[in-house]
């Protein structure tokens, strides 16, 4: 079973990985050699921050064995991309690939023997949002009947929030003005609406108004973000979406609302930096349940 995006879960499986990421998360020491003799080998295109540690940290807590791959240094840039996923695929129990298209991940999947987890590609970022559903559940101690507003670029991330909402039971109202091209999935919003717990909505201030969560992520993919021929296109964008900045003057009606951002952040672009330290933010408890997911879709998959 490979983990590529939350399409591949039903609604129960969805919520029975969350609650099995909260069970490790408080019980640390049952799983301490769960993946004894177990090693994953971590493909990495884009950088990383959150995913190759709480990744690498996943496996050695477990007892089990990281490998990090750097795509630049290794013939993945030189041979067919099937043929070295099918040798790597030799070597490991499990790959964890985190590249720049969603067509590099199905090849890398239909090549390998062994379970291919997504760790985020220009389309979908399962393990991001498995985490953030950790985390609401935590936080609110229930999924099923809450709202969340998106408020940014759809994106991979809005894709994949768009999943894991409508199947644990929360109704998600996106508010993106700007749609990364790269990322459309017209199934995927389709499939979203037919559930009735997805809308679309131009009205940032009545979207964040009755909502328990207001999610945002960056405007600009990290890869572009400093990238000198981007300039123009980042101008762009910032000019069009800083309307749509979460913010004090956004939130001055919902102020209880979780705040959520799934890093890495840029302050002063889609979220001022005064509202990161909110006690309503659970942002750092978000990126820390990067690690519990983490452990709990590496038991699932390789255990």
């Amino acid at each position: 079973m490979h983990l590529l995006t939350l399409k591949d879960l039903s609604s129960k499986e969805v919520v029975d990985l969350i609650d099995f990421s909260l069970k490790m998360k408080k019980s640390p020491a049952d799983y301490e050699f769960s993946l004894e003799g177990k090693s994953l080998a971590m493909i990495f295109q884009k950088t990383s921050t959150r995913t190759r540690l709480s990744f690498e940290v996943a496996m050695t807590q477990m007892g089990g064995h990281s490998i990090y791959m750097d795509w630049r240094s290794t013939n993945l840039v030189l041979a067919d991309l099937g043929d070295e996923t099918r040798s790597i695929s030799g070597y490991v129990d499990g790959i964890m690939a985190r590249v720049l298209k969603n067509n590099d991940l199905n090849v890398i999947a239909g090549a390998s023997t062994v379970p291919v987890i997504n760790g985020c590609d220009e389309k979908y970022h399962p393990c991001q949002i498995v985490a953030d559903l950790v985390t609401i559940k935590e936080k609110k101690g229930r999924l099923k009947g809450l709202k969340l507003a998106y408020i940014g670029v759809h994106n991979n991330i809005c894709n994949s929030l768009i999943e894991g909402c409508t199947k644990a039971g929360i109704k998600i109202v996106t508010v993106t003005p700007f749609v990364n091209e790269a990322s459309v999935d017209v199934e995927l919003v389709k499939t979203a609406k037919s559930t009735g717990l997805y809308e679309k909505s131009i009205d940032v201030k009545a979207a964040v108004e009755d909502c328990d969560i207001v999610y945002t992520d960056t405007w600009v993919d990290m890869e572009f973000f400093l990238d000198p021929q981007f300039k123009k296109e980042k101008e762009k964008r910032v000019k069009m979406m800083l309307p749509y900045q979460v913010n004090k003057e956004l939130l001055k009606g919902n102020t209880d609302a979780l705040i959520m951002h799934d890093m890495p952040i840029h302050r002063g672009y889609e979220i001022s930096a005064d509202i990161i330290d909110q006690p309503n933010s659970i942002i750092y408890t978000q990126s820390e349940n990067r690690l519990h997911s983490a452990k709990a879709i590496l038991k699932k998959l390789l255990g």
